[in-house]
């Protein structure tokens, strides 16, 4: 597994109990199956996790409004796994200096 799939999982894993050996298509399914339920049962948990992570909520709308074929629950997982991702290249870029 490579150190950037352990290290994303391990941000990842403080807004959500996951298992720290999944692949990263074993991750988004993971973070879709949680989204779905979050938009569906416990709205205000699920805008408390994507204001921590940051993810643009315009970006997100936009996102939302626009992807068809995708379930709401696919579309937030991406837009957060894109955002995490970003932190991550980001603390990389600069953790060198």
């Amino acid at each position: 597994m490579k150190e950037s799939n352990q290290v994303l999982i391990k941000m990842i894993s403080k807004d959500f109990d996951i298992a720290d050996n999944l692949s990263e298509d074993q991750l988004r399914e993971v973070l879709v199956k949680a989204f779905e339920y979050l938009v569906a049962d416990d709205f205000s948990k699920l805008l408390q996790i994507l204001y921590r992570a940051d993810v643009d909520q315009y970006k997100l709308k936009e996102l939302l409004e626009h992807t068809e074929g995708a379930s709401s629950g696919a579309v937030i997982a991406d837009a957060y796994m894109a955002r995490q991702k970003a932190k991550l290249e980001t603390w990389k870029k600069y953790s060198k200096s």
